[in-house]
């Protein structure tokens, strides 16, 4: 009787040290598994970090301990990682036992190989998420040997850092068979408490916070380029009130379709750069203080005009290819008044709709001078959208981001068929100059060239694709700079257009021989 106990003590032993050999330490179980061809070394990872022996040492980065079910659970596996799971989450991995095994790991981030650009049309697979990741290290918990995802209560998981510099987003590792894959942002959401990014996702995977480096304005940009909005908004406000007086005049004499939109847009363009020269003055005027119905009534006032530029440059592409694409059967019933509606009814309805959810106030932009401290200057900030309204983001996005870029792809596209337009009417009118002097034939197309670029040039800043360049507001300093001066002087741009259409107006039998392509697209501009 007492040999076979020992027999059975011995067996149990021998199939524990096997099942400890098998799993492995857990110091070697990321080694081997990457090493190993046969499996994705992510799944094998996740199948033996839970049946690994710690042994007697302490691995750094490496917490591996059993919890309780019934509360939240922490680990902590270095002093800039934390992790902290709710209960509902620990009962769903354990079932109906009443302990779980919590793995809490750093991992570092060469471990993942990004996947390689994917040939299928039909499947592509999406572009990677810029960034590096934080510290170079990656965060991995796993619990229990059940997946979790779709979590009530979501996991929170705490990355410590010391650079305001830089924007940080969280993700997790969505890995492919083949052992690489792609850092994903679904189900996770970023807080940053300005030492620490938190992390609240709905599941369990590899975690990580990729960062990109973020633009920081210091004091004497925020003043320069003030000064420079302001210089340019005052030259735009009086030129644009100059050309809307040139187009009144025009349509008084001859009421064309095409003066009617010019005027739309311009009084448009002149309703932005009042707004947002009085939402300046205010500002400076008040200081800080800048809570109140005025300011929210300024606010309502700037981003109706800004709607409403942008609404009439759409109006403006869409005539146009009216009349230089389609040329045939154009006639639209009550053409102006319909276009009035989209113009000025679209914006109304949008900033009244932002009015009663009360998203006006106080637009505050943090300024770092030169001592690296953050501070509230006066010139940073302006009436707008409420920085503290919890639902201004969403609001922004979606009218001061999508909007515009829709606008300006549209655009885009009317600018390409004009281009088009211009080459083959070039294509077109060479015939009249074979029998020229090859150098008089060579000044009048490098001329013509010239004019086209201007013509292109002109109805570029007229459909508004100056906008386009806030994309380059997010990447550096000098990006912002010529964001800036472009849109201040977006009035004079349409100034000139104006005088350029009228001397145009006033000469074109003259000069229609000569420059027949870019002739006829101005003049289609002005007249219907």
């Amino acid at each position: 009787m007492t040999s076979n106990t020992m027999w059975i003590a011995r067996l149990l032993a021998a199939l524990l040290c096997f099942s400890t050999s098998w799993a492995g330490n857990c110091q070697h179980v990321l080694d081997n598994c990457y090493s190993s061809t046969n499996t994705s070394w992510i799944q094998c990872y996740e199948s033996r970090i839970l049946r690994c022996s710690t042994g007697r040492l302490d691995i750094p980065g490496f917490k591996k301990k059993r919890v309780s079910s019934s509360v939240e659970a922490e680990a902590i596996p270095t002093p800039e990682h934390r992790v902290n799971i709710p209960s509902s989450a620990l009962q769903r991995s354990s079932g109906s036992s009443e302990e779980v095994v919590l793995v809490a790991t750093v991992i570092n981030s060469t471990y993942f190989q990004l996947s390689p650009p994917r040939k299928s049309r039909a499947f592509p697979r999406p572009a990677p998420l810029p960034g590096s990741v934080l510290g170079g290290l990656v965060l991995a918990v796993k619990v229990g040997g059940r997946p979790l995802r779709d979590l009530s209560e979501r996991v929170n998981l705490t990355f410590k850092h010391n650079s305001s510099g830089e924007i940080g987003t969280c993700v997790f590792w969505d890995a492919s068979q083949d052992g690489t894959g792609q850092w994903n942002t679904e189900g996770c959401l970023t807080a940053d408490t300005g030492s620490h990014y938190i992390c609240s996702c709905n599941h369990l995977s590899f975690f990580a916070v990729l960062v990109n480096p973020k633009i920081s304005l210091d004091r004497e940009t925020v003043v320069t380029l003030s000064y420079i909005t302001y210089v340019g908004s005052s030259l735009s406000a009086a030129l644009t009130t100059i050309s809307l007086i040139i187009y009144i005049c025009f349509h008084g004499r001859r009421p064309e379709k095409s003066i009617g939109v010019h005027m739309q847009l311009t009084g448009a363009l002149l309703s932005l750069h009042l707004s947002f020269l009085l939402c300046s003055l205010w500002s400076r005027l008040q200081g800080r203080s800048l809570d109140g119905w005025v300011c929210s009534g300024l606010g309502f006032f700037l981003h109706w005009s800004l709607l409403a530029a942008l609404s009439w440059s759409v109006l403006e592409g869409f005539h146009l290819y009216l009349l230089l694409i389609r040329v045939f059967n154009i006639y639209v019933r009550r053409y102006m008044l319909k276009l009035s509606l989209v113009g000025w009814g679209f914006p109304t309805v949008v900033a009244a709709v932002c009015a009663a959810s009360g998203v006006y106030g106080t637009y505050r932009v943090n300024v770092t001078d030169t001592t690296s401290h953050v501070s509230e200057a006066p010139e940073a900030q302006i009436c707008w959208l409420n920085s503290d309204f919890p639902h201004m983001l969403p609001v922004a996005y979606s009218t001061v981001v999508v909007f515009p870029c829709l606008v300006v792809l549209y655009n885009t596209c009317m600018l390409v068929l004009v281009v088009l337009k211009l080459w083959k009417l070039r294509m077109g009118g060479r015939g009249f100059e074979r029998g020229s002097d090859w150098r008089k034939m060579c000044r009048e197309r490098g001329r013509q060239v010239w004019k086209d670029c201007a013509t292109v040039l002109g109805l570029s800043c007229v459909l508004g694709l100056p906008w386009g360049l806030a994309v380059t507001t997010h990447i550096s300093t000098a990006g912002l700079y010529i964001f800036t001066v472009l849109n201040s002087l977006q009035g004079v741009f349409v100034f000139l257009w104006s005088l350029a259409l009228t001397c145009k107006s006033r000469s074109e039998n003259n000069s229609s021989s000569k420059y027949p392509s870019s002739q006829k697209v101005m003049t289609t501009s002005f007249n219907s």
